[in-house]
């Protein structure tokens, strides 16, 4: 029996992005230089099939820093999203070696955060409650220093310290869409506010959801490779979804596919969040190959030769 014939359009730049790359070099190099185990505070990057993977090389991965034992001389390493400054200082008290693996454009926007304060800014960080990333960046300013904005109607609620200059600041995995009206809103109730020198939302996010938009509009259905706590894999598939993609899925791996959805399609767009690996790509790709004949073919909208070193640590292991 012949089988349907389904054409595939390969979102390109998708996967991992050089922070992603960074982090988890950082771990595999830890654990060539130190042995197992090598503890990491929370998961590296927000994908399971990585976490696993490592995992089974020797990394531990601990909620807290109160989790590594006592004593131990093993390094600890801080995820790609960043931490609050009190948790190098815990790492200090306890007498832990870490290594921070903190994605470069991230610290760019702690360091930020930090300027705004020092100069006597109230700072808004645009950004989603709960995130690692905003944690983190919330973690570098004394409380009530820094306020989180998740919404245009957010906006409207803020109240500012009386007599502050304002400034503001965004997490570097959001929806361009979305932030740009957020942006908006606050530049119109505070015509005066200090905006980012650069623009937060960094390069691998901004490139995935471009590639995602031009792929999106041409497709029946579209796939997102991500894990559903990765805020770039979830936005990738917003971004898919008002695009006009009447099914846009986050799926973590091929087993997740829902086949009464997706086997009646004659056109699919494939993209992938910065945290997950091309070998799951991969994977969607030969489970559909066993349904259909297919035609690949990659829409690329951007270029990517960005490169991060190894934490200053474990240069030398490379």
């Amino acid at each position: 029996m012949k089988r349907p014939e389904l054409t595939v359009l390969l979102a390109s730049p998708r996967g991992f992005c050089a922070g992603v790359v960074r982090a988890i070099d950082a771990v595999e190099a830890a654990l060539r230089r130190y042995g197992a185990p090598v503890y990491v505070r929370h998961e590296i990057v927000h994908n399971r099939f990585v976490v696993d993977g490592l995992k089974a090389k020797g990394a531990v991965f601990v909620k807290e820093l109160a989790d590594v034992p006592p004593q131990t001389t093993q390094p600890v390493i801080f995820s790609a999203h960043g931490v609050p400054k009190s948790v190098p200082l815990q790492a200090k008290a306890l007498n832990l070696q870490s290594i921070d693996a903190t994605c470069p454009l991230v610290t760019k926007v702690h360091r930020e955060a930090e300027i705004h304060h020092k100069r006597g800014r109230h700072v808004f960080l645009i950004g989603h409650a709960g995130h690692p990333e905003v944690i983190g960046t919330m973690g570098q300013l004394p409380q009530g220093a820094i306020e989180l904005v998740e919404t245009v109607e957010d906006v409207e609620r803020l109240v500012p310290p009386a007599g502050a200059t304002l400034a503001f600041a965004t997490q570097t995995t959001l929806s361009v869409d979305d932030t740009r009206d957020v942006i908006k809103a606050l530049m119109t109730r505070f015509p005066d506010i200090v905006a980012p020198h650069k623009e937060d939302i960094c390069y691998a996010t901004t490139n995935r959801q471009e590639a995602v938009k031009a792929v999106a509009e041409r497709v029946e259905a579209v796939i997102v490779v991500g894990a559903p706590n990765s805020s770039n894999s979830q936005r990738l598939r917003e971004v898919a979804a008002r695009a006009g993609c009447k099914h846009a899925v986050l799926v973590q791996r091929a087993g997740d596919i829902d086949w009464d959805v997706f086997g009646a399609i004659k056109s699919l767009g494939i993209s992938a969040g910065a945290s997950a690996p091309e070998v799951l790509v991969e994977e969607v790709l030969a489970a559909f190959a066993e349904r259909y004949d297919l035609t690949i073919e990659t829409v690329s909208t951007a270029d990517e030769s960005m490169f991060f070193p190894l934490p200053r640590e474990l240069r030398d292991v490379a």
